[in-house]
């Protein structure tokens, strides 16, 4: 049972190299704001830290988190698995901070489906054009052809689960983008009425997946 102490669960999803991760990292920096660091079996990148972005363990041991019932929500994404642990999101929400989560589609569905007594956004980002969002994963990955393309048809799939969400952002410049996320939580929860222009974004991803 939660309290009106209690903190909220705030999930950024979007397609990869859309920018969740960067926003998630600027949310972190708000006081009582708290990144839920994920569980995955993927191989860090040279900026990564374990503890801090991820905890990065084995198959074997992400499977006996699955068997015991301790995660908050799982996923697999390019062949990698991903998840939250349960204990820990639970602990600093009745600590009365608010847990953003940076997942896909595919977590967000199943905490959701969980209908936790704790208030939930979601918020769905978008890159400004396909071109940008290429360019964006071309920086990242190096060039490397094989990863884009695999992330650029995954693209296709996850783009269309905007419609999934409380909210959606077009992230055409990071720091208004920013400030666009953070009005919508902050309205919400001081129980404020926020919208967006639904037909705006259905017209936006028609335009990415043309």
């Amino acid at each position: 049972m939660s309290s009106e102490n209690d903190g909220a669960i705030i999930i950024l999803s979007s397609p990869s190299g859309a920018g969740k991760t960067t926003l998630v990292k600027k949310l972190s920096s708000i006081e009582n704001f708290e990144i839920s660091i994920s569980y995955t079996t993927r191989i860090p990148r040279l900026n990564e830290e374990n503890g801090k972005d991820y905890y990065f363990i084995n198959t074997k041991d992400f499977n006996e988190l699955i068997r015991k019932n301790e995660l908050l929500e799982y996923a697999e994404v390019f062949s990698n698995f991903y998840g939250s642990s349960k204990k820990k999101v639970i602990q600093n929400l009745k600590l009365g901070k608010n847990v953003v989560f940076d997942i896909d589609w595919q977590g967000t569905k199943q905490i959701k489906e969980k209908n936790l007594s704790y208030k939930l956004i979601s918020i769905f980002i978008l890159p400004p054009s396909k071109k940008t969002l290429v360019n964006r994963l071309s920086e990242r990955e190096n060039n490397d052809k094989k990863i884009i393309n695999q992330r650029m048809k995954k693209f296709e799939i996850d783009v269309k689960h905007w419609i999934d969400y409380d909210f959606v952002v077009i992230n055409d410049d990071l720091e208004t983008c920013f400030n666009e996320v953070k009005d919508i939580i902050t309205k919400v929860l001081n129980n404020k009425f926020f919208e967006f222009d639904n037909k705006k974004i259905q017209n936006h991803v028609d335009i990415l997946l043309s």
